[in-house]
């Protein structure tokens, strides 16, 4: 399995877990760690995050689906968490800020 990581909005991510599945088209979007080390997989999830950002019109929060799979489109069951910010940031906020995690149950609690 491979690990990757889909930038989305709270909007895709609503879709997303109302359809049970990630589109192929977000799962070719994706990016993956080039190693197996925190450092690679944190480089992976933050160029998710910069996408994600640069995605939102206006203020809301940087969501990235991490995925274990090598299908396109992906089963929900092949997620394996979300990592989000905490609340809205406005635009222009630190790129750098890191973003929470929360897991699959909580996507409900996340979107509402």
């Amino acid at each position: 399995m491979t690990r990757i990581y889909v930038p989305a909005t709270r909007d895709q991510l609503a879709a997303w877990h109302a359809a049970g599945q990630v589109p192929a088209d977000a799962v070719a979007e994706a990016f993956e760690a080039p190693d197996e080390t925190e450092e690679g997989e944190y480089a992976a999830l933050m160029s998710a995050a910069d996408i994600s950002a640069d995605m939102l019109a206006g203020p809301g929060r940087r969501i990235v689906v991490v995925l274990e799979t090598e299908y396109a489109p992906a089963d929900w069951t092949d997620v394996v968490a979300v990592h989000a910010d905490a609340e809205d940031r406005a635009a222009g906020a630190d790129p750098d800020e890191d973003l929470a995690w929360f897991t699959t149950q909580e996507v409900p609690d996340l979107l509402g």
